[in-house]
């Protein structure tokens, strides 16, 4: 007898009666402000480092182009997952709405590549952690397996408390990041020089190369995965709407905050760091924002502050996005397309195996691996997809139930969201000219889950899942009016 069987004590489509109560999560623990802080925790740290890399790819105007389109890619996204959300408020988020939209395969295509994101990434912040902690000396710890033990330990304990406390610890972080990023911006503009913009070498060999593109009109393309890296995650904030207080009226307005506080973050970061020290000096660098601050020169007070709010950054989006992925993990298990077990629920209503056992995984890969940046590059990977097939989940539900019950609606309805979705199928080529060892990497990985599916899940799924309850219901009234 396997857990799956003694746990659920139900199989194929009729689990037992008692099959929801003990997946259930605490509801009414997040209001707006709790849900725009957790948008902005899932990105912040992108904001202290990464986001430069692009820099030696596009150079300023590559990367400055590249930004603009990823940011408009993730606007578009965010209003379309603000109605998406106010019909469908369950943890699923994005697989909950492409299920309905595409079906059982859309929804399992989906939620694979939103699982990828969320688990890959936080195995990679904790590396950046290990190494801000080495960097900075604290109690003479080298970055290496304990420090990332110690990540998952303190911050999956703090999960599993309770979501109320762990969003509230999140928006603290939070606040204290976002805050050193103003001050960084008032001390870098201080020394702000147009001529460091675009002092980048150029590559006279690149088609349309010049002084604000060195690298020609294909870096452009080859910085959109780094230009995500200032939006990337603000599109998780629909996971948490089971666990929101009044989810259709606090989420639109929590991705729209969210989404504004990262383009003014996106905005003064970028021109403070490239203007204050050169886009040569920073593009390489692991923490450009110190960088920016002192050069070659020795630590000052302000650059001091900057890297251990750095280190703030990165716990803010490590725990968030650790948050995240339990979520969808709990909604695809619940649902049945991953084993039933996991989706179960402690007496805190906290998915202690969702939140334990990626841990387990993520710890692994950081530990085995070391090697952050490739993690990060088959995040952004898994991330592409589920942006493609959310906005398309947006365009056929608009299409084809256009009398559907919509509290909020899409400004521009599906042109809005058609620009979300050539934009990410773009960025998803543009991963492919960053690291496609990453790229085949996380096709292999999605291949191995599809098999798992096709083969054995998708004959177990659970009709009283909320998803899976909502498509049967759209099914039903389709047939009474085809009637």
């Amino acid at each position: 007898m396997t857990l799956e069987d003694t746990d659920t004590t139900g199989s194929g489509n009729t689990p037992p009666d008692n099959y929801l109560e003990r997946r259930t999560l605490r509801r009414g623990s997040a209001g707006w402000l709790l849900l725009t802080g957790l948008g902005v925790a899932y990105v912040v740290s992108g904001d202290f480092s990464g986001w430069n890399i692009g820099l030696s790819k596009g150079g300023f105007g590559g990367l400055a182009a590249a930004t603009v389109l990823m940011g408009l890619m993730y606007a578009c996204l965010v209003f379309a997952l603000a109605e998406l959300s106010a019909i469908l408020p369950t943890a699923g988020g994005g697989y909950g709405f492409a299920r309905r939209a595409l079906g059982t395969w859309g929804g399992f295509l989906t939620g694979t590549a939103i699982l990828i994101e969320y688990i890959l990434a936080p195995a990679a912040i904790s590396i950046f952690i290990g190494d801000y902690v080495e960097s900075l000396g604290l109690f003479g710890l080298e970055s290496g397996w304990p420090v990332y033990l110690a990540c998952f330990a303190v911050f999956i304990g703090i999960h599993l408390w309770g979501v109320g406390e762990a969003l509230r610890f999140s928006l603290i972080v939070t606040v204290i990041a976002v805050a050193a990023l103003l001050i960084f911006a008032m001390g870098a503009f201080t020394d702000f020089q147009v001529s460091g913009l675009n002092d980048i070498p150029v590559d006279d060999d690149a088609m349309g190369s010049n002084s604000w593109l060195p690298f020609g009109l294909l870096g452009i393309w080859a910085a959109f995965p780094f230009g995500m890296w200032f939006f990337l995650g603000v599109e998780g904030v629909p996971l948490a709407a089971e666990e929101a207080k009044d989810p259709v009226r606090s989420m639109p307005k929590a991705l729209a905050l969210s989404m504004s506080i990262l383009v003014l973050l996106a905005l003064i970061t970028f021109f403070a760091a490239t203007g204050a020290r050169g886009s040569a000096a920073i593009q390489e660098a692991g923490n450009p924002l110190v960088v920016a601050l002192q050069g070659d020169g020795d630590p000052t007070a302000l650059s001091r502050f900057v890297n251990y709010a750095g280190l703030a950054g990165l716990v803010a989006s490590f725990f968030s996005l650790i948050y995240a992925g339990s979520r969808q993990l709990f909604a695809l298990s619940r649902a049945g397309y991953l084993p039933r077990f996991l989706s179960l629920t402690s007496r805190r209503k906290s998915p202690y195996l969702g939140l334990l056992i990626p841990g387990a995984i993520g710890f692994a890969l950081a530990a085995g691996t070391g090697d952050g940046a490739r993690m990060l590059n088959i995040a952004v990977f898994g991330a592409t997809i589920s942006y493609a097939l959310m906005a398309l989940s947006h365009i056929v539900l608009r299409r084809r139930e256009p009398d559907l019950p919509r509290p909020y609606r899409t400004p521009g309805g599906v042109v809005t969201s058609s620009v979300a979705f050539v934009l990410a199928l773009s960025a998803l080529v543009a991963t492919f000219l960053v690291d496609k060892d990453a790229a085949f990497i996380a096709l292999a990985v999605y291949g191995v889950a599809l098999a798992y599916f096709a083969f054995y899940s998708r004959n177990r799924l659970v009709a009283r899942a909320p998803e899976e309850e909502f498509a049967a219901l759209a099914a039903a009234e389709a047939e009474l009016a085809r009637d």
